[in-house]
């Protein structure tokens, strides 16, 4: 495996050749754009409710599906891992670690565990990780600001 340029890691582990950049970013956005706005009232409504569960659900499922999308997307700013992965890779991991954790302590009544890993997604994936999309040489950059 070391013998492998780079590139051809990825390409070897994500045989992803039938989809292009652009098609997983549309995937992307069309998960985190109802993810942040459904994390939004999430935070803003009461806690515990039937729709706070149907609604969490919902956005536990779009969040790790959208971490997901993002390890197929290479990094185009920045330092990069393996020629792929970059700093804001980082934010896809967070999300497959605690997605699943706020789900267990959500189920196991830990509510402290919940509140603490939900609100780590939400700043972390949502806010900081939105922000960086906006920094000069990313495509949404390009799209709004420009």
């Amino acid at each position: 495996m070391s013998n492998l340029p780079p590139c051809e890691i990825m390409d070897k582990f994500f045989p992803v050749a039938f989809v292009n950049y652009l098609t997983l970013m549309y995937w992307h956005l069309g998960t985190v754009l109802p993810a942040a706005a459904i994390g939004g009232v999430l935070l803003a409504f009461s806690k515990g409710t039937s729709l706070h569960r149907v609604l969490g659900r919902i956005y536990m499922v779009l969040m790790f599906v959208t971490a997901v999308i993002t390890l197929f997307m290479g990094a185009k700013v920045g330092p990069t891992l393996y020629n792929h992965f970059g700093f804001i890779h980082l934010f896809s991991f967070l999300v497959i670690a605690e997605v699943p954790r706020a789900y267990i302590s959500a189920r196991n009544h830990d509510i402290r565990a919940h509140k603490s890993a939900m609100l780590g997604v939400y700043i972390g994936a949502i806010l900081l990780a939105g922000a960086f999309t906006m920094m000069p040489g990313r495509y949404l950059h390009g799209l709004l600001l420009v």
